[in-house]
């Protein structure tokens, strides 16, 4: 009884190309929902005056 010996790597680059494609999909459904969400913008207005002693002139 002899041992074949299958040296075709076509099945890895198969599981590959179908691993890459998972995970692409994944990301794009994560970048979908998080697309739909729709988050509070602020309505209070930010304003912070900076007093001028804090500001030095560098020549």
């Amino acid at each position: 009884m002899q041992f074949i010996r299958k040296t075709s790597s076509r099945r890895n680059i198969f599981g590959l190309i179908i691993k890459i494609t998972l995970v692409l999909l994944i990301f794009l459904g994560v970048i979908f929902i998080l697309n739909k969400i729709e988050f509070p913008s602020p309505k209070k207005v930010i304003e912070k005056i900076i007093p001028n002693e804090n500001f030095k002139i560098i020549k």
